[in-house]
């Protein structure tokens, strides 16, 4: 007879070593997990370092059965976002289950009673641990996943809706390849449109300076928060967390990807892509007991020598609110789109985008890329 399930709070240790290892053990045999860095899945855990944590609280749940970790979990509670957005609603993240409907169930309800005990009236996610962090559940396009997007089984779903989650909100990564026989005559079609857009508003875009990257980081934490304001879920960063942001892009972004536009010489928005550094981390195969310093030798030989490094990712576009409707993101994606179909890269990923986001779903769809990932955010009022 099967033992049965047990969840337990993470209190000890030992029990965080095996939240912390639970992903490697699941994800053994799937060819398209990438394994993160000891050093980033400690940092992004690590309460009192992680710079989200200022404004969350929450727990980490393991599940077993008998002596044998089957599942993990995050309850917490974003007061920043409930501020934000007038809600009462907590979150759980680092889900992490075999296909197992009855561990599942254990562990999502655990978390619900969690955040039901500290008022809330709803919980959301999978959400690890902001949306400025890996966020949605996979549900279409079960490939490997770009940079700080997520990845998951595909029995996810079912395990989530048997528990009673409903579906609240959808968005997606659209691909763009370099090689598609038509994008230099789409690209002289948008160059002539964008041409005419930037007469008429006012607009000029120009390149990152290299030589002024300090300055070039501070107009960007200044327009990051202005620019995303009204997007669903968002909540604005702190200025810790936007100065972890700058010294992680700044540790392997590409200057020519990068873009700031100004609407009659006022900065008004700006566009970043980076290498999907993903490819270099499954090259690498961080894992538990072996030193990060080996894992990191190896990455350098992916980056530097190898070159495995074949797409770039589009995570960050926005227009500051005074600056919408003049064609400001659209003059920016044409920039970007341009450097990918003549640079380096097999293809670019633009995402996530949110699915009722009309503007940017027909942008994405007019410069010729497609749909290529689902993810889907999921609720339970009680």
């Amino acid at each position: 007879m099967a033992a049965g399930i047990s969840v337990r709070k993470v209190v000890s240790q030992a029990d965080f070593k095996t939240f912390f290892e639970f992903p490697w053990v699941l994800y053994h045999d799937d060819p398209n997990w990438v394994p993160p860095l000891l050093s980033m899945r400690r940092a992004l855990l690590d309460q009192q370092k992680h710079p989200a944590w200022e404004y969350m609280e929450g727990d980490y749940f393991v599940a077993w059965r008998g002596e044998r970790a089957v599942g993990t979990i995050a309850a917490y509670i974003n007061h920043r976002h409930n501020e934000f957005h007038d809600e009462r609603i907590g979150w759980f993240g680092a889900f992490e289950v075999y296909d197992d409907p009855e561990t599942a169930a254990a562990l999502l309800n655990t978390a619900a009673d969690w955040v039901r005990a500290r008022g809330c009236d709803a919980i959301r996610g999978p959400q690890t641990f902001t949306t400025h962090d890996e966020c949605g559940l996979l549900v279409d396009g079960f490939t490997q996943p770009v940079l700080l997007m997520p990845y998951n089984p595909p029995y996810y779903e079912r395990l989530i809706e048997a528990a009673g989650f409903v579906a609240v909100k959808e968005t997606v990564s659209f691909t763009k390849l370099r090689d598609d026989p038509h994008n230099e005559a789409l690209l002289e079609r948008l160059r002539r449109i964008s041409q005419g857009v930037m007469k008429r508003n006012k607009i000029t875009v120009r390149p990152l300076d290299r030589r002024n990257l300090k300055r070039e980081f501070v107009l960007f934490k200044e327009l990051y928060n202005q620019a995303w304001e009204k997007n669903w879920g968002f909540v604005p960063m702190t200025e810790r967390e936007l100065d972890a942001l700058v010294k992680s892009l700044g540790q392997f972004f590409d200057p020519d990807l990068a873009f700031f536009a100004e609407v009659d010489g006022v900065p008004a928005g700006f566009i970043m892509a980076v290498p999907d550094f993903n490819a270099v981390l499954k090259a690498a195969k961080p894992r538990p007991g072996v030193p990060e310093i080996i894992t990191l030798l190896r990455a350098l030989w992916a980056w530097r020598v190898a070159k495995v490094i074949k797409i770039t990712r589009i995570p960050l576009l926005g227009v500051a609110a005074p600056f919408r409707n003049k064609g400001v993101d659209a003059v920016l994606a044409f920039n970007i789109l341009d450097r990918l179909v003549h640079g380096p890269y097999e293809s670019g990923d633009f995402g996530w985008i949110l699915k009722d986001n009309t503007t940017m779903m027909n942008l994405a769809h007019s410069f010729g890329s497609r749909i290529y990932k689902t993810y889907r955010f999921y609720e339970k009022a009680f």
